[in-house]
């Protein structure tokens, strides 16, 4: 009779724990799962207007960041600039996306720095001189006329990832080395010194576009970046 009462009441507590956990794991599947349901929906919905879209990895980051980031009110417009430094810089890697219409405006060819890769980049800096590209959020700034004619600056939002952007003159410029013709001399797209450079007969239409306080998001899986705005 005792061994009999003691197998009831362990039986009962293994019970009542298997119930708890299960209730408790519940809700935070399902928060998970609408997360990704919300980000599948706004990526179909912009994909079923567009001819082309950054990969879901790359996208499901950069909206992530976009929307902290307007709650912030460190951008100001519906503007999302997406770079994807995986792909070959024959590729066309950089997307601007009107987030309010669901549209990619534009996808076109971006050059990244001399010393972050020949086709592909795969090293990246946040220091002076380094001629590397950086990765993460940035505000767009103002336009201004420089060496590569009408420029606009950029200000990284991240420390020790890409906020000296201003300091080294990151900016968004137009560049010859940055067209169709340049990969087929060269089997490659140009290098810049770490500007995300334009196609020439684009950039004027483009920096009118994303100037003051669009977001920009400059992406590549290494494992050595991590953005507190897209986690």
């Amino acid at each position: 009779m005792v061994y009999n009462f003691f197998t009831s009441v362990i039986f009962l507590f293994f019970s009542f724990n298997a119930t708890t956990t299960k209730t408790t794991k519940a809700p935070v599947s399902a928060a998970v799962a609408t997360v990704l349901t919300e980000t599948e929906s706004v990526y179909n919905s912009i994909k079923s207007h567009s001819a082309s879209m950054p990969g879901m990895e790359c996208f499901t980051k950069a909206l992530n960041g976009f929307n902290r980031l307007k709650e912030q009110g460190k951008i100001k417009k519906d503007i999302l600039i997406v770079i994807d430094f995986s792909k070959s810089s024959n590729s066309k890697r950089l997307w601007i996306i009107d987030m309010a219409a669901k549209t990619v405006v534009y996808n076109t060819l971006v050059a990244h720095g001399r010393n972050s890769g020949d086709e592909f980049a795969n090293a990246f800096s946040n220091d002076n001189s380094s001629n590397k590209s950086s990765l993460g959020f940035y505000a767009t700034g103002e336009i201004y006329n420089g060496k590569h004619g009408q420029s606009l600056r950029l200000d990284g939002l991240e420390r020790g990832v890409n906020n000296n952007a201003r300091s080294r003159g990151v900016v968004i410029h137009a560049a010859d080395y940055v067209s169709e013709n340049f990969i087929k001399m060269h089997r490659r797209l140009g290098r810049s010194q770490g500007c995300p450079a334009l196609p020439a007969n684009l950039t004027k239409e483009v920096i009118n576009l994303v100037k003051d306080k669009a977001c920009l998001f400059i992406y590549h899986p290494t494992k050595a970046y991590r953005s507190a705005f897209a986690s």
